[in-house]
């Protein structure tokens, strides 16, 4: 029999401890080889703060975790007795549906991804307004007309005296209004 993922829905915020729980569950109960990966999708994301960049998790999904496993009666049970899950996502009741390999190849790709080029916590859209908070520029508002997450940057024009004028900024200058 071949492993599929399923998805397991968890209280939201839980979805670590239920990833350890599930994990001593498997060893306890010897089942080992009925399971592949457990994964809390999450990606890392930059913040700055006061100048400086903090990288922390976040989670692609929220109130879930992926399990890779052979479907049986044991193997159900066990994840859905465990503590703080709610269920499965998919199927019915006693039958979950897997998510296509595909599926689990994107979210991996997305985790990889995260980890390799963290993505910035806040992200602007062209359009938006923003108001600067630091720099000589401090106090006014303006449109974002560029956002660089390469280099954290925004293309803010902001008016000055009458006229539109183009101000590039760090992501941490500018806060959304």
């Amino acid at each position: 029999m071949s492993k599929r993922w399923y998805v397991v829905h968890v209280y939201s915020g839980m979805e670590k401890s239920v990833h350890k729980a599930l994990l001593e569950r498997i060893e306890r109960a010897g089942l080992q080889t009925s399971f592949g990966r457990i994964l809390v999708p999450s990606e890392e994301v930059v913040e700055v703060k006061g100048g400086k960049k903090s990288i922390s998790e976040r989670r692609i999904f929220p109130g879930y975790v992926l399990v890779e496993m052979d479907l049986t009666d044991e193997t159900w049970h066990l994840v859905k007795n465990t503590n703080r899950v709610t269920g499965f996502l998919g199927g019915s009741g006693n039958r979950p549906a897997p998510i296509s390999e595909r599926e689990v190849e994107k979210i991996l790709s997305q985790m990889e991804e995260g980890v390799e080029k963290p993505r910035p916590k806040i992200l602007f859209e062209v359009g938006e307004m923003v108001r600067v908070k630091e720099g000589p520029f401090a106090d006014f508002n303006g449109n974002v007309e560029e956002v660089n997450y390469e280099k954290s940057k925004v293309r803010v024009s902001v008016t000055i005296f009458g006229r539109a004028t183009p101000v590039e900024l760090d992501f941490g200058q500018v806060e959304k209004t």
